[in-house]
């Protein structure tokens, strides 16, 4: 299976456009954003979990990322709910579930084996952001640094209205619109859009609304493409 498998285009995605589908465990559904491989794949995706759903246990090859979105998700006796980061380093397993429902952004068997760091990060704490000066002319942004090697940077970056989201063009961008909404060209995304913006895109994005957050990963090289 391929979705938006593809990474030198670029892919702009609105909840309108997202078709909810039955994973293999009743009670979990999910986006598929991109993806390559059946059941078991290289893949990018939002995934919904209903009041009292269990997943089996399961492993982690080439590693999973999530940010839980809404609700609270729960592993091994520990809830996380919205705005906590985790990653999960292959080698791990885990049984995920939610007894109230959660709605999650994962990202699998997208680390490099040198990629060995579990983390959990709590984004709602003041304590975890700070400002940071932007390259170009983009004033200083509130960020929330989350994970960083010399391949990837992944953060969250708080803007408010009319700010202009700063971005790195030599890097391959992926960007989901935690709260707010960004505009570009005309064109409005809404909270909980995707977007994946291929090496030497020049989209400006601009903050539509105050609180804008969004979570930002950058890459120089695209890992586990085969």
């Amino acid at each position: 299976m391929l979705i938006n498998a593809d990474f030198s285009q670029s892919v702009f995605m609105t909840p309108e456009q997202y078709q909810w589908t039955a994973s293999p465990q009743a009670g979990v559904d999910r986006v598929m954003l991109d993806r390559i491989g059946s059941e078991k794949a290289r893949a990018t995706s939002l995934v919904r979990y209903a009041q009292l759903s269990v997943f089996p246990v399961h492993d982690h090859p080439q590693g999973e990322e999530i940010l839980v979105l809404e609700g609270v998700f729960s592993e091994q006796g520990h809830d996380y709910p919205a705005g906590w980061y985790l990653r999960n380093p292959d080698g791990t397993s885990h049984q995920p579930s939610s007894k109230e429902g959660a709605v999650i952004f994962v990202k699998l068997r997208q680390m490099r084996e040198d990629d060995q760091q579990s983390v959990r990060i709590n984004s709602q704490l003041a304590e975890n952001w700070h400002t940071e000066t932007m390259h170009g002319d983009a004033p200083p942004q509130a960020v929330c640094e989350l994970f960083q090697n010399e391949n990837e940077t992944v953060q969250l970056r708080r803007l408010q209205k009319n700010d202009v989201l700063a971005l790195d063009v030599k890097k391959l961008t992926e960007i989901l619109i935690i709260a707010g909404a960004l505009t570009s060209d005309g064109q409005y995304f809404p909270k909980h859009s995707w977007l994946r913006l291929a090496q030497g895109s020049t989209i400006e994005l601009i903050a539509a609304t105050d609180q804008v957050i969004v979570y930002i990963k950058t890459m120089k090289h695209i890992t586990n493409l085969d």
